[in-house]
């Protein structure tokens, strides 16, 4: 069934586990993700990301797929907009049926950002959509010119994230505290009390998140998990395993004679990842 993002972020907390985040920008992935939520039998949910719109992958085709897709699944879904900073961007993922949003305008200095998403969220809200924002800067991968030490300077401060939070209104809030986006270049070094910090500072109505799940150990995640993470969004490794093994199968044996059977073979793949994403996610719960 389709969802908004609050009640289960809500649920996620009070139970000591979080939500999977997971881009499906094509119809296998979003067959493989919902598929491995409701073996695993937890709330998902699915977005997709401005970049990806950007790079062809029109909302207005894959958009519709998420919606009817999450609409008969068996768990609840969130269709969430990924990073959108574009505000007709946004308009047209709303317009897809989109149920909630990431305005991300952490780029902006604080002020700025805090203004326009508050104005946001107070429309969105009256909408049924829920809204999560970013504070702090979230970087690429370590090895692209940061280091574990140069790192810390994006960290997002509690005390900021408090009244970010209180005054924008948001359901959740992305922090950064140790985390980057696409392939790790050397293992990510997370800041656990932080974590720990900002939930204790932000009010009970805002969640914290964590962006650039692939690629961090077990132990760590599970580790923010437990600190207060709700919603933890996760593809880069996702997407690179599912090449890999795309290639591996049409250089052997398992390659099918026709493309839509390698499709279908991909669609398992997928689903296997991800039901071992979100059982790590559940947190042993």
């Amino acid at each position: 069934m389709l969802v908004n993002m609050t009640q289960i972020l809500k649920d996620a907390e009070a139970g000591g586990y979080a939500i999977g985040c997971i881009n499906t920008p094509n119809l296998e992935t979003i067959r493989g993700v919902l598929a491995a939520a409701e073996e695993v039998n937890v709330p998902i949910i699915i977005d997709h990301a401005q970049v990806h719109d950007e790079n062809g992958i029109k909302v207005e085709v894959i958009g519709p797929l998420m919606v009817e897709y999450a609409k008969k699944a068996k768990v609840p879904v969130c269709v969430h907009v990924d990073h959108g900073s574009d505000f007709s961007f946004i308009i047209r993922c709303l317009r897809a049926g989109f149920s909630s949003v990431m305005y991300d305008l952490s780029a902006l200095p604080y002020e700025q950002n805090l203004s326009k998403v508050k104005e946001f969220t107070e429309y969105a809200h009256k909408a049924g959509i829920s809204v999560e924002a970013e504070l702090g800067i979230m970087t690429l991968a370590m090895g692209e010119g940061w280091t574990h030490e140069t790192i810390k300077t994006t960290f997002t401060d509690p005390q900021q994230a408090a009244d970010f939070a209180e005054r924008s209104g948001v359901d959740a809030l992305a922090v950064c505290f140790g985390t980057a986006h696409g392939i790790y270049a050397e293992p990510p070094v997370l800041d656990i009390q932080r974590v720990r910090d900002i939930r204790a500072a932000m009010p009970d109505t805002t969640r914290v998140v964590m962006h650039g799940g692939s690629g961090v150990d077990e132990k760590q995640v599970q580790e923010a998990i437990t600190a207060g993470v709700s919603k933890l969004n996760y593809y880069s490794y996702l997407g690179m395993a599912a090449t890999e093994n795309m290639a591996k199968m049409l250089s052997g044996e398992g390659r099918q004679r026709q493309w839509h059977e390698n499709q279908e073979a991909q669609v398992d793949f997928i689903k296997e990842y991800a039901k071992h994403v979100l059982t790590v996610f559940k947190n042993g719960k």
